[in-house]
């Protein structure tokens, strides 16, 4: 179901987030995100002489480059736009994230790294989430297109998200061994 009509409103601010999943010639793996904030009003920043409307506020680029094993191998971030001039100097920790694994703890890790004032939170934003799910999204899917899941084998996506709920009919439909719920057509099997 789409939203609801919205009332009469004044569009104020965007944020865009772009992130892109490289297989590398060496078969490591390269992680892009890009984050954009734009707002439509000119305004007053000292740093900068000012930011025009459309002009962006904070533009930053992040690259993790990871094994098949989501190991961080390399970490990098640029800061192109920030209201401030410092802000830049908020990368300085992102390369001690070499050696993080994304999976369980990587939040933590992250927020241990370049958490509070020992990073930008807008970097540290865009890693923890949608630069680590673009990895994920990126490398699981090919990795298991290599790798043959022994039949019966519970996959490991199951009860991670609607979709894949075992009582649903996603996995009904897909992994009728694994389905815990109610079948809808029960002489079917």
């Amino acid at each position: 179901m789409p939203l609801s009509r919205p009332v009469p409103r004044q569009h104020i601010h965007t944020r865009a987030i772009e992130c892109h999943g490289y297989l590398r010639e060496d078969n490591l793996w390269d992680i892009e995100g890009i984050l954009t904030d734009l707002k439509t009003y000119t305004f007053d920043n000292i740093d900068r002489n000012g930011v025009v409307a459309g002009e962006p506020i904070h533009k930053m680029v992040v690259r993790l480059t990871v094994d098949e094993d989501l190991l961080v191998q390399n970490a990098e971030a640029f800061t192109a736009a920030s209201p401030y001039l410092i802000c830049s100097d908020a990368n300085s920790n992102v390369p001690n994230l070499a050696g993080l694994q994304i999976g369980p703890g990587w939040r933590a890790g992250v927020k241990k790294v370049m958490g509070r004032t020992h990073g930008c939170t807008h970097i540290r934003d865009l890693i923890m989430g949608p630069i680590a799910l673009t990895a994920y999204q990126s490398i699981i899917p090919w990795r298991n297109r290599k790798t043959q899941q022994p039949p019966g084998d519970k996959p490991a996506i199951l009860g991670t998200c609607h979709a894949y709920a075992t009582d649903g009919p996603i996995v009904e439909r897909l992994w009728p061994q694994h389905f815990t719920g109610k079948r809808q057509n029960p002489g079917s099997d």
